[in-house]
């Protein structure tokens, strides 16, 4: 899954988005684009993609899940330095360094944010860390209350696989490595196509663009340099997530719950889509309900309406991400999601209040 950036966005912090991009990318490596950019234009393809990426020698074609496992699998068993950039066809570009140490159970991210107000971002399994240095505080998260997915290369093995195909194009080189180029395409219009870059000893993802279904490159993440086998130690990393002298530590409250507790359902499922969590933040009065096709994922933000804060209802797009806001009667929404804005018309859509 792949990225995250900017976008006008919903109650989600664009550091987050970034980082998720990241994560995603480098230990998914689907596309998951929600903007760690400011937009950048990103390359378009301007022949068949057979074509440009040249003949590969024949060998067993691996279904979609096979080439989605061994992504996530090079994640959990090969540390690495690099340098990440993210770009939007919108023309912004954003970039960041990140540190990845794992032992095949544990992982430990450090991202430094080379772009934008300075941030640096630890993830420890489900835990999220930011260091934001300007006000000496430290965020700390749960990654599930994030929204971002630990492990959606494994969902229901015939989920993906329902709504996605997938097949190598070829072979080209990323960030110096040997990849294999391999292109995933949806089965309908509620989602976007991926072409995804794939280290051929690892299966390690180098580079991701988001597709529109025209073919058309929405957002690029890619390593621009990578050492694959770097001496990261997980201590070391660890030892960095200690909160410094002089520094806040803000846990915000999240809280657990269910759409229907809160009165919320779906009149009806939008195909492949199914709910991952739903958690109300007390102190900003607002649901955050999940879901995902197991590649791609969609928020719903729900708010009491303010016709203040709330004036402008419709439709924006950066890259690949979506936004929509809308009043349903005393409440506001908005859908955040690297979807077509018809996918997000269609959550709105069947989106009532129970009670």
């Amino acid at each position: 899954m792949l990225l995250q950036a900017i976008r006008p966005r919903a109650p989600a912090a664009a550091l987050r988005g970034a980082c998720a991009a990241l994560w995603a990318a480098a230990a998914m490596g689907t596309a998951f684009a929600q903007a760690v950019m400011g937009p950048s234009r990103a390359p378009e393809p301007s022949k068949p993609a057979e074509a440009r990426f040249g003949p590969e020698s024949p060998r067993p074609e691996r279904s979609i899940n096979e080439w989605l496992l061994r992504m996530h699998e090079a994640s959990r068993q090969n540390n690495y330095i690099g340098t990440f950039v993210v770009s939007s066809n919108a023309g912004a570009m954003s970039s960041a360094r990140i540190w990845h140490a794992c032992d095949g159970q544990q992982q430990i991210d450090r991202v430094d944010l080379l772009t934008g107000q300075p941030r640096t971002v630890f993830r420890r399994n489900d835990e999220v860390l930011t260091f934001i240095p300007e006000g000496r505080v430290v965020r700390s998260e749960r990654r599930e209350v994030l929204g971002l997915f630990p492990d959606l290369a494994r969902p229901n093995a015939s989920a993906i696989a329902d709504f996605y195909g997938a097949r190598q194009v070829g072979s080209e080189r990323a960030a110096g490595f040997d990849a294999d180029v391999v292109q995933i395409q949806p089965r309908d219009a509620l989602r976007f196509g991926y072409r995804i870059w794939s280290e051929k000893k690892s299966g390690l993802v180098m580079k991701v663009q988001t597709l529109d279904g025209e073919g058309n490159v929405l957002e690029q993440s890619a390593f621009s340099e990578l050492q694959i086998g770097a001496p990261v130690r997980m201590e070391k990393l660890a030892r960095m997530m200690a909160v410094p002298e002089g520094w806040r530590l803000e846990k915000p409250e999240a809280v657990k719950t269910t759409a229907a507790a809160e009165g919320w359902a779906l009149r009806a499922q939008v195909p492949g889509f199914t709910q991952v969590s739903c958690y109300k933040r007390p102190a900003e009065g607002v649901l955050q309900w999940v879901f995902t096709d197991g590649l791609a994922s969609v928020s719903l933000f729900i708010e009491a309406y303010d016709r203040q804060r709330h004036a402008q209802e419709g439709v924006f797009a950066a890259g690949a991400t979506h936004t929509l806001t809308r009043r349903l009667q005393d409440w506001w929404l908005t859908a955040v999601g690297e979807v077509p804005a018809q996918t997000l018309r269609a959550f709105a859509q069947h989106l009532e209040r129970r009670r």
